[in-house]
């Protein structure tokens, strides 16, 4: 049940999309690269409920003062990659520095934020997420990707399983705190949609 999201080495034992995953950050050297900004994969493929068009999310503390030197690094690194972008979002209330390329035909997203990982919200739902699903099984694995598959985003589509009111990214994180007796319980009295062929 409990995974050292910040050591990727879980990845390569995982599914086959994980190990791939594994096998391409281990090629690009970017884990290394980006080290001294404490990156962590998150999104779905650590969770397992990944499409094929899902990208590899890595997200990393900084400050203002390091800031720069983020940039830098990514320009240098990755600048030659296909679709490289990079630049700030202002849509948390923490602003954040973004960057994105492909590699190997897979699409990357760096993400840079003045919060340590472990307090941003992609960890903090990762963690959320992986508690439900790990309490759910198979079944709750197959619902979300059903619903992701349909166009919902990872957050709203365990919102909406999950009968979450409100701002999906907000309601996910009052599951934080709840163990996994009172999650699994919580769980057994939702049925799950049935799957539609």
């Amino acid at each position: 049940m409990n995974v050292n999201w910040k050591d990727p080495r879980y990845l390569a034992t995982g599914t086959c999309r994980q190990r791939r995953t594994y096998a391409l950050l281990q090629e690009l050297g970017i884990l290394t690269t980006l080290g001294v900004f404490d990156p962590v994969i998150a999104g779905t493929i650590p969770l397992g409920i990944d499409l094929p068009t899902s990208d590899i999310d890595i997200i990393c503390e900084l400050s203002p003062a390091t800031g720069p030197a983020f940039e830098h690094l990514l320009c240098s690194h990755y600048g030659h990659l296909p679709a490289f972008r990079i630049g700030t979002s202002s849509s948390s209330k923490i602003p954040a520095m973004i960057s994105s390329f492909r590699y190997l035909e897979t699409e990357i997203e760096v993400f840079g934020q003045a919060l340590p990982t472990g307090q941003q919200y992609a960890f903090r739902h990762l963690v959320v997420e992986h508690a439900v699903l790990h309490a759910g099984g198979p079944a709750w694995h197959t619902a979300v990707r059903r619903l992701k598959a349909q166009g919902l985003k990872t957050e709203p589509a365990f919102a909406g399983l999950l009968q979450l009111p409100g701002d999906p990214y907000e309601a996910l994180l009052t599951l934080e705190n709840l163990s996994a007796t009172e999650l699994a319980a919580r769980l057994a009295q939702i049925t799950l949609p049935s799957s539609q062929h």
